[in-house]
C-alpha cells in the first residue's frame, strides 16, 4: 500500500512538471500576410490580402488657371463670360484631387472588373447674377470675402463621380464612357473641353455588351441614359421670351420624362497601326406638354439618330509616338452626339460694333434636338462636324499638339419659321423674316505644349481660339431687354459673328 501511494505521488509530480514546462514553450505565431504583386494586369496591381482579387489605386492632383474665360476649361460663349465687361473673369483658377480604384478577379467567365473614379474640385469665385452675389465652387456667397459669409466656402467645392461600373463576361453595368465615343472622346490631342465634332467623354449610365472578335476587333451594343447625357434642348417656341432669346434660348424647355434609352452600336478595330471605329445611335425625343397642364396635349415622340467615324494613326514618320486622331459625326434629332455636354448649348457672345444706332454687337445661337410650337409636331435639328489633332513628340520630355474642330447646326424650313417668328415679333429683328436664319457654325483651333520633366509630372500651356459664325443677314439688329445679371442695358444690338481667345496653364501630378 505504501509502495502504491509512492508511485501515484511520483506520477502526479511528473505530469505537473510536464505541464509547467509546456506552458513555458513559445506559441507558434500566425503567419504574416504580405501584400503580393499581381502581374496579371500590368504595373501597379496588388493582391488584396486574403483574396484572389487584384487592386490598383491611382489618381492625380491638378492645379489650373485659365485666362479670358469663366470656365475651366472652356470658351467665353455666354453668361458673364460672354458679356465681356467688368463682370467677366480675366482669369479663373481651379484645384482638383482625383482618386480611382480598379479591382479585377479571374473567374470561369473571364475577368470580373469594377472601376470607380471620383474627383474633388475647388473652382475660384466669379460674379453670377445681379447685385453682389458670386459663385465660389458650387456655393453662392455674398460680398467679396467668402470666409465671412458664414456658409463654409473656404472648405467647399464639389464632388464628381466620373465613373462607377462593373464589367463581367463581356457586359458593362453602370456609369462608363459611351460605346459611341472614340477612345480619345473630345480630346484628340488637347485639354480643351469644348471641342464639338463627336461624342464626348462624360460617362453615362448604361447596360452594354462587347464581343471580342479577335485580332483587335470588337463589336459593342448598349442601352444608355438618354436624358441627362444625350438631350440638348427640346424647345416649345410658342413660349419664347425676349429674355430667353437674348441668351440663345429659342423657347421654353419641354423635355419629358424617360421612356426609351439611347440604343448604341459600335465596331472598333484596334491594332498596332492605329484604330478605326464606326458608331451609330438612336435617340428618342420625348417632349412634355404644350402648356402647364396635361390637358393641353403634346407632340408625338420622334426618333433621331447619329453616326460617327473615327480614325487614329500611330507612330507616323514624323517621330516616335506621333499620332493623328480625327473623327466626324452627323446627327438628326440627336445633337448631343456632336455638341456634347462640355460644349455650350446656347450662345450669347458680345463684342464691338461700327453700326450706327447699335449699342454693341452680339452673336446669338442655340442648339436643340427638336423644336415645335403649340399644336404642332416636333421638327428635328440636324448637325454635323468633325474634330482632330496632330501630336508631335519632340523628345521624351516635350510634345506639342495642334488641334481643331468645326460643327454646324441646321434647322429645317418649318423650324426656321417658328424661330424667326419669335425673333421678328419679340426682338424686332430689323431684317425681318427674309433676313432671319438661326443656323450657325462653331469652330475651334488651338495649340498645346506639354513638358514632363519627371515621370507623371506634366506642365501644360494651351491656347484656344473659338469662332461663332451666325447666319442672320449682315447688318441685322435686334432690340434686347435689360439683362441685369450681365449688366447689359435694353438697347439695339447688331447681330454679328463673334470670337474668343483663351489660355490655360496647368500642372498635374499623376500617381
Amino acid at each position: 500500500m505504501k509502495l502504491t501511494k509512492s508511485i501515484m505521488l511520483a506520477s502526479a509530480t511528473m505530469f505537473a512538471s510536464a505541464g509547467v514546462q509546456a506552458a513555458d514553450l513559445p506559441v507558434k505565431a500566425k503567419a504574416v500576410e504580405y501584400v503580393k504583386i499581381c502581374s496579371l494586369y500590368g504595373a501597379g496591381f496588388y493582391y488584396i490580402p486574403g483574396s484572389d482579387t487584384c487592386i490598383k489605386l491611382g489618381g492625380y492632383v491638378r492645379a489650373t488657371t485659365v485666362v479670358g474665360t469663366n470656365g475651366v476649361w472652356g470658351a467665353a460663349t455666354g453668361g458673364v463670360a460672354g458679356a465681356r465687361n467688368r463682370l467677366s473673369n480675366y482669369y479663373t483658377a481651379q484645384s482638383r484631387f482625383d482618386f480611382n480604384v480598379d479591382t479585377r478577379t479571374v473567374t470561369e467567365y473571364g475577368v470580373l472588373r469594377t472601376y470607380a473614379e471620383l474627383a474633388f474640385t475647388w473652382t475660384a469665385g466669379g460674379y453670377n447674377g445681379a447685385g453682389t452675389t458670386a459663385v465660389n465652387g458650387a456655393t453662392a456667397y455674398s460680398g467679396t470675402n467668402p470666409a465671412g459669409s458664414g456658409s463654409g466656402q473656404i472648405s467647399g467645392g464639389n464632388l464628381s463621380i466620373y465613373y462607377a461600373f462593373i464589367q463581367f463576361a463581356g457586359f458593362t453595368f453602370g456609369r462608363a464612357q459611351s460605346q459611341f465615343s472614340s477612345p480619345w472622346t473630345n480630346y484628340p490631342g488637347n485639354s480643351f473641353d469644348g471641342l464639338p465634332g463627336g461624342g464626348g467623354w462624360e460617362a453615362v449610365n448604361q447596360f452594354a455588351y462587347t464581343a471580342e472578335l479577335g485580332n483587335g476587333i470588337a463589336l459593342s451594343f448598349s442601352a444608355e441614359d438618354q436624358v441627362t447625357r444625350y438631350t440638348t434642348n427640346i424647345w416649345n417656341v410658342s413660349s419664347a421670351t425676349a429674355a430667353g432669346l437674348a441668351t440663345g434660348t429659342y423657347g421654353a424647355g419641354d423635355i419629358g420624362g424617360t421612356r426609351t434609352p439611347d440604343l448604341v452600336a459600335a465596331l472598333r478595330v484596334d491594332q498596332a497601326w492605329g484604330l478605326f471605329q464606326a458608331s451609330v445611335a438612336a435617340h428618342n425625343n420625348h417632349a412634355g406638354y404644350y402648356g402647364v397642364a396635361e390637358t393641353t396635349g403634346h407632340p408625338d415622340d420622334k426618333w433621331g439618330w447619329a453616326g460617327q467615324l473615327a480614325l487614329s494613326i500611330k507612330n507616323i514618320p514624323t517621330g516616335e509616338r506621333d499620332t493623328i486622331n480625327v473623327q466626324g459625326v452627323y446627327t438628326n434629332g440627336a445633337s448631343s452626339y456632336n455638341f456634347h455636354p462640355y460644349t455650350a448649348y446656347t450662345y450669347a457672345m458680345y463684342g464691338s460694333t461700327g453700326l450706327g444706332g447699335a449699342y454693341q454687337s452680339v452673336g446669338l445661337a442655340g442648339v436643340s434636338d427638336s423644336v415645335f410650337v403649340t399644336g404642332s409636331d416636333q421638327q428635328l435639328t440636324t448637325t454635323y462636324g468633325f474634330n482632330g489633332a496632330y501630336t508631335h513628340n519632340w523628345n521624351p520630355f516635350w510634345n506639342t499638339a495642334v488641334y481643331g474642330a468645326w460643327a454646324a447646326v441646321r434647322y429645317n424650313s418649318t423650324a426656321k419659321g417658328y424661330i424667326c417668328g419669335a425673333f421678328v415679333g419679340t426682338l424686332a429683328l430689323s431684317s425681318g423674316a427674309a433676313g432671319c436664319n438661326p443656323d450657325f457654325n462653331y469652330s475651334v483651333v488651338g495649340l498645346i505644349t506639354r513638358w514632363t520633366p519627371v515621370k507623371n509630372m506634366t506642365f501644360s500651356a494651351d491656347i484656344a481660339y473659338v469662332m461663332l459664325d451666325q447666319k442672320y443677314a449682315s447688318g441685322s439688329t435686334v432690340n434686347l431687354p435689360v439683362q441685369a445679371g450681365i449688366a447689359k442695358p435694353a438697347a439695339t444690338y447688331e447681330l454679328k459673328d463673334q470670337n474668343s481667345l483663351q489660355m490655360m496653364l496647368r500642372v498635374q501630378r499623376n500617381w
